[in-house]
This record gives C-alpha cells, structure tokens and sequence, in this order.
C-alpha cells in the first residue's frame, strides 16, 4: 500500500528517532509522528508522503505510553525549544542512554556501552544562555522560538527551560520597542532593526543584556536601560551587538557597550570566567561541572603530564585541570576566544599554562619547537565531530589518553571507528544530560593506546 497525504490510520509507536520524533510502522512503512513516545497508540495523519516513508501528525492519543505525562508548556510543541515535555525524565534518560549505545553499535561497530547516564538534578529553568528572535506578532513585537525546522518564531513569555530573570528582561525589552517604535528586522528584505534577544546569566545571578541589531545604534537607550534595571536587579550589563550580515549566525564580531563592563563572571569548579557575548560557555552550570568532572576522571592527570586542550574555546576544560598537571597547553583558531583563555588563566592565578591562536597542525608544530609532548589530549569538537586530518595528528603524538567531549553521539562513534587503524580503542564512556527536555546529550569518552 502506498500511503497519500492526509491518510489517517491507527499507528503503534515503537521507537524514537535521533531528532526524538517516534516511530511506528503502517504495512511495513516507516511512519514518523512527533510529540509522540514509545508505547502510544495514535490516530495519525499523513502530512507528508515519500516512496520509503512518511511523516504524520498524531491527531489523537488512542492509548498512551506508560512513560507519558501531561505537558506543562502551552509553546509545545510548536515550539522547537523542547522535544520531550510529554515523557517522563526517567523515560527521557533511557532514551538517551540506548541513542548513544546504539550509535557505537550501529556506527563504529563496538560493543561499548556507557556506563551511566548522568541525570540533572533540575529540569527547568537551568539554562543560563538565551537567544530569542524578534518577530512582529498581532500585539507589536515579539519574542520566542523558532518552530523546528522554520525560521517562523513562535512567541512564548515563559520558556520552562530557561532561567526567569530571563522572561523579566525580554518583556522590559518589549516595553522599550513599543514605546520607542522599534522595528523588526525582515530576513526576506533585510531591513528592520531587532534581530535576536541575547542573554548570559551567572550563578551569582549577574545577567548580560545583548541586543542584536541591524544598525549602529537604538532610539533612547536610556529608558530601554532604566526598564531593565527597573525589571531585573541583577542587570550586570547591557550591550549592543551590531549584525548587519545577511546570515543565520546570530552574533557578529562588533559589541557596543552602553552599560556596565560588557561581560559578566561566573564561578565553574572553583575558577572564575569571564564571560562576553561572543564567549562559549556551557549553557547548563551544575551538569557542565558533571562533564568536566567526569573528562578530569578519564583524563587521570598527574603532576608531571603535559596536557593539551584542543578545540579548547576560552579554556574552560583545561583551566580545570591545570592544576593537576605540569603544563597545560590550549589550540584554538579564533582569535577572542585565545584572549580570553589567556585572561582566564591569569585572572585565576593559572601559571602553567599556554594558550596558542592556531590550528591543530601548527599549534602541535609550536608546541615540539617548545619541547612540549603531551600525555593527555582532550577534544571537546563542535557538533559536526573532529576533521579526520585532526585524528590522525593526535594520534600522532601518542599521548597516554585521549579523552573525547562529544555533542552527538553519533558523530562521536564515526570518530571512534575513524580512531581504530590509527591506534587508540575506545575503553569507557558516560553521558551527562545537559539538555534536559531536549534531544541533545554530551558524551564523555576515553580512547587508551593499543600497545
């Protein structure tokens, strides 16, 4: 039987895919249905119809799954801020834990399994980034979500997921554009001022205010700063950040400060880091001092190793261990985030170590000119995995262990069968929710030299 759009038929949900969509089949056909779990039985609806499989939509739920629950979110899921506000956490987690077991089975071929899954302690309001898009709604501008897969901004004035100070300043930043006329910026002509919300928070409750423009400046500035002192006391600072670029990216290279320092500090497993609108940081504090707790383990540093922290950002893994080791040295290619790494390191005191504006190929042809061979290597890649030619360098240097920071699983086991004929076999692993209500997950894996 060949499925048509607008089909409607009775489906068993079986599985779930990596977007966290469930699966069921129909005559042998692969049917995908979102905001469904594991054990629903549904009423679905084809929306769109392939040869090999068709995506649906569940109408109704005929017989829920044991691990439903009632969604507490009014955006969802329409919007593309969460994926799992209709299962259990318990569900959410062992859902992730077969994802990751599975891609090293079904990808890289092993029989690795990790050994927990690390659970948060709190699943709302955890998240201490924003990025919000403006939209033009019935009621004046707006902010929210992104719809999964659109640029189609859902509006939503209390995100679960993401810290409340949060809501306060976007709704002040709503206030100021109403009262000031503020327009919002047109993907399709490129004009229009508001871009995207952009917010950091600290454990210390200190928040960075950023406003994405496509402009040089904003009507009165004075009162949108006054609105959000007056909405949110912890106002740390506020900045500008200047995007006239017709991209996606949501960040430029140009921040204008018009109160407070530009940046805010937080406290992460004892060090202090400075934290600018451009700065990666980890957007889940408590779990982040999970993962990097857990890297520390796999890692096993003494004092008379030389580790090296590629892909090391603003130096937030290696500064961990740094005093754990003789010498830690960080590879990094963008310029800022080297800066910061360095000014992170002498504002904690750091002494040992070096950070390098490099790729991997000439910061390890640095580091030999120094004498510098290390023992230990992490890779904390982006989503996209490490370049093959960066795998072959690491193994190249033949260090003791190589510990491996992962953000898709999936990505992680194609590196580890890409590890295999270079020497290093892949002996533990854990994964670290980081993104509770969400499908992403961080995996921790140690690789060891086949002597």
């Amino acid at each position: 039987m060949i499925m048509q759009k607008n089909d409607e038929f009775v489906l068993k949900i079986d599985a779930l895919t990596s977007e966290g969509s469930g699966i069921g089949r129909k005559d042998g056909m692969a049917v995908f249905a979102y905001g469904t779990a594991p054990g629903d039985t549904v009423l679905a609806h084809v929306i769109k119809a392939k040869k090999n499989y068709c995506v649906a939509k569940a109408l109704q739920i005929l017989a829920p799954s044991p691990d439903r629950i009632e969604n507490d979110c009014p955006a969802f899921p329409a919007c593309g801020g969460c994926d799992f506000r209709h299962i259990s956490y318990d569900a959410e987690l062992r859902y992730k834990a077969e994802r990751i077991n599975d891609a090293f089975a079904r990808i890289a071929g092993m029989d690795l399994k990790i050994e927990k899954m690390y659970g948060a302690s709190a699943c709302a309001s955890y998240r201490n980034k924003a990025q919000l898009p403006f939209a033009s709604g019935k009621n004046g501008v707006c902010t929210g979500f992104y719809a999964s897969r659109s640029h189609r901004v859902v509006p939503n004035t209390r995100c679960r997921l993401q810290d409340k100070s949060f809501d306060a300043a976007a709704a002040a930043v709503r206030d100021w554009a109403a009262q000031t006329h503020a327009s919002v910026y047109d993907e399709t002509t490129g004009r229009g001022l508001l871009r995207h919300l952009y917010m950091r928070r600290a454990c210390s409750g200190d928040l960075m205010v950023c406003l994405v423009i496509n402009g040089k400046t904003v009507a009165n500035p004075d009162l949108l700063l006054q609105l959000l002192q007056r909405a949110v006391p912890g106002l740390k600072t506020l900045c500008l950040n200047i995007n006239r670029n017709d991209t996606n990216v949501v960040l430029s290279g140009e921040t204008q400060v018009l109160f407070g320092d530009g940046y805010i500090e937080d406290v992460l497993c004892g060090l202090r880091f400075r934290i600018s609108p451009n700065s990666f940081y980890q957007v889940n504090h408590d779990q982040c001092e999970v993962l990097y707790g857990l890297a520390a383990e796999f890692a096993a540093p003494k004092k008379n190793d030389v580790l090296l922290d590629l892909y090391c950002g603003t130096g937030t893994i290696g500064l961990t261990m740094a005093g754990r080791v003789q010498t830690l040295v960080g590879i990094e290619t963008v310029s800022p985030a080297v800066e910061d790494a360095r000014r992170n390191a002498a504002e904690n005191g750091v002494e040992n170590a070096l950070f390098l504006c490099a790729d991997a190929a000439e910061g390890a042809r640095q580091m030999a000119e120094q004498g510098l061979k290390p023992n230990i290597i992490v890779l904390d890649p982006p989503r996209k995995g490490c370049a093959e030619d960066v795998l072959r360098l690491a193994a190249s240097m033949q260090p003791e262990r190589i510990v491996y920071v992962s953000c898709d699983p999936a990505t992680l086991a194609r590196d580890i069968a890409r590890f295999a004929p270079l020497g290093y076999t892949a002996v533990r692993a854990a994964g670290v929710d980081l993104f509770p209500r969400t499908k992403h997950t961080e995996t921790v894996c140690l690789f060891l030299r086949a002597d």
